[in-house]
């Protein structure tokens, strides 16, 4: 009988000792665990809906109106409905503004995710020391302001005293370039906006491919080099196929930031020579602050806003999916 009762018993502890972590706490203590968030969270959401879901809700109210300025001193408009929307659909520079949006956004999402993928690369291959050098270096190019890099680089390709023009005069191989303008030449301007944006935007992406790369197991790599398979080899793949999540989703959120581009180029070229860098964002400026067609501004951006939110539906699908692959 104590052989046969010492299991009973031992089972019947266990399982009053593996029953007490399952008992719920007081209904009470629940119901303020629950509430608490929403209450820390309140503030925060005000906030945020007076400074965001406002403006938008404002965006659209006048995309349906005919507000410019003769409204910004009477306060005079009428809703003209669709109007707007209807005007800016058969506008060509609409179009066209929009042509080159894409233009830009796949020129400057190639060159920046090309570059920054040699650099991530470079800096597995560099020596601690270089390698700390090289992060100082693009943290300090990535904190820069975005004005203030626009304005200084505007400095560098000045005519006349331009840094940029002295050292590929002094090169000898393009001619005198010293009084080239580069903000008014259509493929000088184009190109030097695209090189600004790119090194802004390299930073970020170096940094954040190297962290995904140093996450790749060393025993694949070794073992590719046992059998003898090349460097390329093993970098497309065994270094790419781990690298596969998160270069979509940079490659994704380099598109929505490209696309909204603005400051760099306004405070370069402000879309010219020839409209020729007159991207969505400063067609709408145009539109809404230069000839204060406050309605056909708005309804600019009401339309660039569901576009973006159309590939911000796209990033966040990515970012899921990678997630449960993970």
């Amino acid at each position: 009988m104590t052989v046969t009762a010492e299991p009973i018993m031992l089972e019947q502890g266990a399982a009053a000792v593996g029953d007490s972590p399952r008992r719920s706490p007081p209904q009470g203590i629940r119901r303020r665990r629950t509430k608490a968030p929403l209450w820390l969270l309140t503030p925060a959401g005000l906030v945020m809906a007076v400074v965001t879901l406002a403006p938008i809700v404002l965006l659209v109210l006048i995309s349906f109106t005919d507000y410019d300025q003769r409204s910004l001193f009477t306060g005079e408009f009428s809703f003209v409905g669709v109007a707007q929307y209807g005007a800016i659909f058969t506008d060509p520079d609409f179009w066209w503004s929009l042509v080159r949006t894409i233009g830009f956004t796949l020129a400057m999402v190639l060159g920046s995710v090309a570059i920054g993928m040699g650099v991530a690369q470079l800096m597995t291959r560099l020596g601690t020391v270089m390698r700390y050098v090289v992060t100082v270096v693009l943290i300090c190019a990535w904190a820069m302001p975005n004005v203030a890099s626009s304005l200084v680089w505007n400095w560098l390709f000045q005519p006349g005293y331009g840094v940029v023009n002295w050292l590929l005069t002094q090169v000898g191989v393009f001619g005198d370039l010293t009084q080239i303008a580069w903000s008014q030449h259509p493929v000088l301007a184009a190109t030097s906006i695209w090189a600004l944006i790119v090194w802004q935007a390299v930073p970020f992406i170096a940094l954040t491919l190297y962290a995904a790369q140093v996450q790749v197991p060393p025993e694949y790599f070794e073992a590719a080099r046992l059998d003898g398979a090349s460097e390329w080899t093993i970098y497309r793949s065994i270094t790419l196929v781990f690298l596969r999540p998160t270069l979509l989703l940079i490659t994704i959120l380099s598109i929505i930031w490209d696309y909204n581009v603005f400051n760099q180029i306004w405070l370069i070229s402000q879309g010219g020579p020839d409209d020729i860098t007159t991207t969505l964002g400063i067609f709408t400026y145009k539109t809404a602050f230069v000839g204060f067609d406050l309605g056909g501004g708005a309804a600019v951006s009401v339309v660039t806003t569901l576009i973006l939110l159309g590939l911000t539906a796209l990033y966040i699908r990515n970012l899921v999916r990678s997630g449960e692959e993970l």
